[in-house]
């Protein structure tokens, strides 16, 4: 994981310095996309690039909304669960050329169905916004570099907490519509958690 941290932020940290670079880290869970979010930023403030780690699980729709179907349809999951217009509104935006950089770190708190509250964060150009989540490729979020974690069939169904198995066939229609191994800037086979490898970059 470091030295694919490493490798990730000299390809981060070349961009413009007065220019904010907005970074998604997308996986299911099983793959541990936040574990990568959290590693690059050290690297990155090593650079001289401050980070700012946000998690698109912070940014799902209330409960009314997401279970309107059940709990557990992998439809939903895949189509409504994630507030996507609040997050672009919220935290992608505002980093925009021009942008006021003003970020909201965090929108609902699913525990208690109720939004956080946060206090807005006002990023310095050249900062670095780290976002994990899953399903993320295939919704036009403004982005400027995308990291696909990428499990084979086999391994997202064995690492999958069982409690969560029900989500798989939402991955197996990502993989079809979204085509994350395609349309990512980067590409990690992340079967084995030990030795993660970029198979495209």
């Amino acid at each position: 994981m470091s030295s694919l941290a490493e490798e990730l932020a000299d390809r981060i940290a070349a961009a413009p310095p007065d220019s904010w670079v907005r970074v998604a880290v997308d996986g299911a869970p099983a793959a541990r996309p936040g574990d990568l979010a959290d590693a690059l930023a050290g690297p990155l403030r090593l650079r001289g690039r401050e980070a700012m780690r946000v998690s698109a699980w912070d940014f799902l729709r209330p409960a009314s909304l997401r279970f309107e179907h059940g709990r557990t349809d992998p439809d939903a999951f895949y189509e409504d669960w994630l507030d996507a217009g609040g997050l672009t509104r919220e935290v992608l935006a505002p980093l925009d050329p021009g942008g006021s950089g003003r970020v909201l770190p965090s929108l609902w708190n699913t525990a208690t169905d109720r939004a956080t509250r946060a206090p807005y964060v006002t990023l310095p150009p050249g900062a670095v916004l780290l976002l994990d989540g899953a399903l993320l490729l295939g919704r036009w979020l403004p982005l400027e570099l995308t990291v696909h974690l990428r499990l084979s069939p086999g391994a997202l169904a064995r690492r999958t907490d069982p409690e969560l198995r029900w989500t798989l066939p939402a991955y197996e229609r990502y993989e079809l519509e979204a085509e994350p191994a395609e349309t990512a800037d980067v590409v990690v086979r992340a079967d084995d958690p030990r030795h993660p490898a970029v198979v495209i970059g």
